[in-house]
């Protein structure tokens, strides 16, 4: 990509888009500003031109090259288009660090697990002696990464739908596909736009690249070599049973005593040990770099466990997938606490399990009417407002044996500025509520 006397507009000035703006100046851009429709926003660089509140008028009257947008911004929206009124063409900021990137690039998509998944394989690679950074959606945005002086060996992307929208020419060496369920129905028209989105990960792969898909996704015939894991599953290369990675027929790594035997984070394990086993990492530096690992927060992780009851902080938790293969990890009677923003999805579909494994549920936020209607046929259910006033009811449910799954399924805009503040704000209530 030759950017040289190119004017760039670069859409956003989050930490994308001060990335983007920062590699193509070094790429020998003319001209880059940030433009935001936001009057608020701020730019945390002040070398860098940028204009708040900008409208239409501010594209038209730029006339850029090349449109870079960030990952939060819709490609097909008339305020971005504006910025391609004069033909420039619209890519996002991975596409454009792509076209600089030298260090070899594993890339993770799916509805649930990406982060933790991404977060293993870098340590993975690191503990096996290698360079690697977690970046995209999650770490350093990509343009951060090729600014490095030298690269990583990897580059261990998360990258979502969003990113995957303004692609053209990215391709990595190793593909996961961990899992796919309705989501981002906000942002999206249809499911199948969704889909589609995600799909664009191997659209440019070929043979010599390497796809590792979740056994029981429905995909496409896709051009790279095909590797398959489930935890529920046993076609695959790699499945799961009794606290076991197995792999035909015979104990691969046992996850009883680390941070990733339940049955969710076992599906991460798999598809992280098949990456690093495409990129030539031994399965016993894998197995021992596993042990070691802590997943990220507000993902499954013990808050406390007393008197019998043990609490857990899933708050990372924004959709109905990742509800569902919390609840299934389970092996104890749970207690569910969800609730929060309503993103319009349908939450009939975990009532079987629910009926199955829940003692009760405590539904709490801006859906917690519709939560009450839908899960009251199938589990006893308790509406309440708040994280705190849904602690307080576990307390009451929860008997000796259970498991306090907080487990929102859906976003938590209602009343946080996100799962972070969700995930402490229950862990705070559970301390008070216990006097731990």
């Amino acid at each position: 990509m030759n950017l040289h006397g190119k004017k760039i507009a670069i859409l956003g000035a989050g930490r994308s888009g001060v990335g983007a703006a920062r590699l193509a100046l070094a790429k020998g851009a003319a001209e880059v500003c940030i433009f935001d429709a936001s009057p608020t926003a701020t730019c945390k660089d002040a070398t860098i031109p940028f204009i708040p509140a900008a409208t239409e008028k501010h594209a038209h009257k730029f006339k850029a090259d090349l449109v870079v947008i960030s990952p939060g911004i819709e490609a097909d929206i008339p305020w971005t288009l504006s910025f391609a009124c004069s033909g420039a063409p619209v890519i996002g900021e991975t596409e454009l660090a792509y076209a600089y990137c030298c260090s070899r690039i594993i890339a993770i998509t799916g509805t649930n697990g990406k982060t933790t998944t991404t977060a293993l394989i870098e340590h993975i690679l690191k503990e096996a002696g290698h360079t690697a950074i977690a970046c995209g959606n999650y770490g350093y945005p990509l343009s951060e990464v090729v600014l490095q002086d030298p690269m990583p060996e990897f580059a261990v992307l998360e990258i979502s739908s969003f990113q995957l929208e303004t692609i053209i020419n990215f391709k990595p060496e190793v593909a996961i596909w961990l899992n796919f369920a309705p989501d981002h129905m906000d942002r999206y028209k249809k499911v199948e736009d969704y889909y589609n989105a995600k799909l664009r990960l191997f659209e440019n792969m070929g043979r010599t690249q390497v796809a590792i898909i979740r056994e029981g996704e429905e995909l496409p015939e896709i051009k790279p070599r095909r590797v398959g894991f489930s935890s529920v599953l046993s076609g695959g290369q790699l499945y799961y049973a009794d606290g076991n990675i197995m792999e035909h027929g015979h104990v691969l790594m046992p996850l009883r005593g680390t941070a990733m035997e339940q049955a969710h984070n076992a599906e991460n394990t798999m598809a992280a040990t098949l990456a690093c086993r495409a990129v030539g990492v031994d399965d016993a530096a894998i197995a021992k770099a596993v042990h070691s690992f802590c997943p990220p927060g507000h993902r499954c992780e013990t808050v406390a466990e007393i008197d019998g009851v043990l609490w857990l902080n899933d708050s990372k938790s924004t959709n109905l997938h990742s509800t569902e293969a919390a609840v299934r990890s389970q092996t104890r009677p749970v207690v569910l606490l969800a609730g929060g923003k309503d993103k319009g999805l349908d939450y009939t579909a975990i009532n079987p399990m629910l009926k199955e494994k829940a003692r009760c549920c405590i539904v709490f936020g801006q859906i917690a009417d519709q939560l009450e209607q839908t899960f009251s046929p199938v589990c006893p259910t308790v509406k309440v407002e708040t994280v705190e006033q849904a602690v307080a009811a576990a307390v009451q449910q929860a008997q000796r044996g259970d498991v306090v799954l907080f487990s929102p399924g859906t976003s938590s805009f209602d009343q946080f500025t996100g799962y972070v503040q969700r995930g402490e704000c229950f862990r705070t209530a559970v301390n008070k509520a216990l006097n731990l």
